[in-house]
């Protein structure tokens, strides 16, 4: 989603979960069960599931809205026509919500949509509503980017929202990220070894550089004396040469 659309859906979450902690009974807890999956922004519905104030609804006449939460959480048009009859009728807009939902659900396998497989899940008759829902429901909402291939009849996903994790889906994220976390760690164990190999290395080589230099200045010292030495001794020579003259 664009940052203005995430901003938006995190203020009606707010809003929700806000509106959830001051009713005080079942039936009003169901009434914002209905608005929030019905409103046309809203998109995440599990921060709303978790909130102990939705709990009242178990257990008491109006527990099917619970598990219509859960089902807008998770779940998907073709999983609400396979129970339907446990779960409250849907309103038009919920029945849309569901088949945005659903195209989510899709597009986190597969970056290619088939129209036929499309239709069927979202219960289309003819390729022109289709598109249009894909148009007008999904990518002027911003939910996904794509483009619509008629030769081809499918739909290609360039972009699509995420949606609610589910408990197995989380449980498996941390551990793929603790995992990960783990593997960084030893990582960066090696990584600062070779470093401190390499700074042991490169005071080994100061050290070992440090004597040659030195050599090289005692050697040049040597050389020195003995060329003055040299000198000296042929100076000398020449003086007694010409004393004896």
């Amino acid at each position: 989603m664009a940052m203005d659309a995430e901003r938006r859906q995190a203020e009606l979450i707010a809003q929700f979960s806000s509106q959830a902690v001051a009713l005080s009974s079942a039936q009003q807890l169901a009434a914002l069960v209905l608005e929030a999956t019905s409103h046309p922004a809203l998109f995440a519905f599990s921060e709303l599931l978790a909130l102990p104030a939705l709990s009242m609804l178990a257990g008491t006449q109006y527990s099917s809205s619970l598990d219509l939460l859960r089902l807008f959480a998770y779940g998907t048009l073709k999983d609400y026509k396979n129970n339907s009859g446990s779960l409250p009728a849907l309103l038009p807009d919920q029945v849309r919500k569901l088949k945005q939902l659903s195209v989510l659900t899709l597009a986190e396998s597969t970056k290619i949509l088939p129209y036929d497989q499309l239709m069927q899940e979202l219960d289309v008759s003819n390729v022109r509503e289709l598109e249009d829902f894909l148009i007008n429901e999904c990518m002027y909402s911003g939910i996904v980017r794509g483009k619509l291939d008629q030769l081809r009849r499918c739909f290609e996903v360039q972009f699509a929202a995420g949606r609610d994790l589910t408990p197995d889906q989380l449980n498996n994220m941390i551990e793929i990220l603790s995992d990960w976390l783990g593997t960084s760690d030893s990582l960066l164990h090696q990584i600062q070894e070779k470093i401190k190999w390499a700074d042991t290395m490169s005071d080994v080589n100061k050290k070992h550089q440090k004597e040659f230099e030195d050599r090289v200045e005692e050697a040049k010292k040597s050389i020195k004396l003995n060329n003055l030495s040299r000198q000296t001794s042929t100076y000398e020579g020449m003086t007694t040469t010409s004393l004896n003259l």
